[in-house]
């Protein structure tokens, strides 16, 4: 089977490797070719360009035919039900009603060599800041982190800051339709990660960030600076209130706040300026994907005198049973 792979002369392959490693980009299931002077480097992905940027050295990006990794160990070897878990920098999250925890934490930390912490969640998502509260099952006794997602890198403590790799693909997607000398305002920010990707893209674009939770604003600061992104203004407050110092300024409006967003679609209007583009998330049922949503988004425009077009409707993820995530892209004239 081909697979998306890196060509680099021996001599320079290692730092690539490591790079690779550190951006969860290097698969491990299959063996590294030797091919003359060069290596190739077998990938879990194609990288986006951004990521590209961020590995030294020269490379070429191709495709080859790889062989499996004999003696490559997998959660399958280890457990007869594998539950669903994420990472996040070297911390697995799993659930905390997942059937023997500490087999399970033993289990991924043997095959995912990059993981120091195992923490099962033992509250959803909850409270004004979205956060949740986690017990340490096996490793290092700690939520905090650095994360790394498409060449950026977050601070994030888990217990403090909501945050998921779920959206990566998401974010990323978002990142193609900012242009250079563009103004974005990111409504609820978290620590960053739909910002600071979008201000490194260009020093030419201006991100206002804003979030209501302190810790989270904190850690923002933190990445703005571990990132070198000067062309972000982060903001501690409310989104409703801090629109009236930016109305009319924003080429985008980003909008990720499921289940409460239809709150802020006021001020999220005000922000905009002249066909500016709101990106609207939103958790909704099977049977009312968009309709509802729509309705609201446009319900706000005229309250403020303003007409809309709409862009794109698009389903990020499943949330829950009969549940997803979606996202609405709409102009505001």
């Amino acid at each position: 089977m081909n697979r998306n792979c890196i060509k680099v002369l021996k001599k320079k392959g290692e730092p690539i490797r490591r790079s690779l490693l550190e951006m969860d980009l290097l698969d491990n299931s299959a063996r590294i070719i030797s091919e003359g002077d060069h290596l190739l480097l077998p990938l879990t992905r194609k990288p986006e360009e951004v990521e590209l940027k961020e590995l030294p050295g020269d490379f070429e990006l191709g495709e080859h035919e790889f062989e499996e990794q004999k003696g490559q160990l997998k959660l399958d070897d280890l457990l007869e039900v594998v539950p669903h878990f994420e990472i996040v920098g070297d911390i697995a999250l799993i659930e905390d009603d997942v059937a023997e925890p500490e087999k399970v934490a033993d289990a991924i930390m043997t095959v995912k060599k990059n993981v120091k912490t195992v923490l099962a969640a033992m509250s959803p998502v909850e409270g004004e800041f979205r956060t949740r509260r986690f017990r340490t099952v096996a490793g290092e006794d700690r939520t905090s982190t650095i994360h790394r997602e498409y060449g950026s890198r977050f601070y994030i403590d888990l217990e403090r800051a909501y945050f998921t790799p779920r959206l990566a693909t998401e974010r990323a997607r978002i990142l193609t339709q900012i242009e250079e000398g563009q103004t974005v305002v990111d409504m609820f920010a978290g620590v960053g990660p739909y910002s600071i990707m979008i201000a490194r893209k260009s020093p030419e674009i201006q991100v206002i960030a804003i979030d209501k939770n302190p810790d989270a604003v904190e850690f923002l600061h933190r990445n703005v600076e571990l990132n070198s992104t000067s062309n972000v203004e982060a903001i501690e407050g409310d989104a409703n209130i801090e629109a009236e110092r930016f109305a009319s300024v924003a080429d985008h409006v980003i909008m990720n706040l499921p289940h409460n967003a239809n709150e802020f679609l006021d001020a999220a209007v005000k922000l905009c300026a002249p066909n500016a583009i709101i990106h609207y998330y939103d958790i909704t049922p099977e049977d009312d994907l968009f309709e509802s949503s729509l309705k609201l988004i446009d319900e706000a425009a005229e309250r403020a005198g303003r007409t809309t077009e709409l862009v794109e409707t698009r389903v990020v993820r499943s949330y829950a049973p009969h549940q997803f995530n979606v996202c609405i892209e709409m102009r505001v004239l």
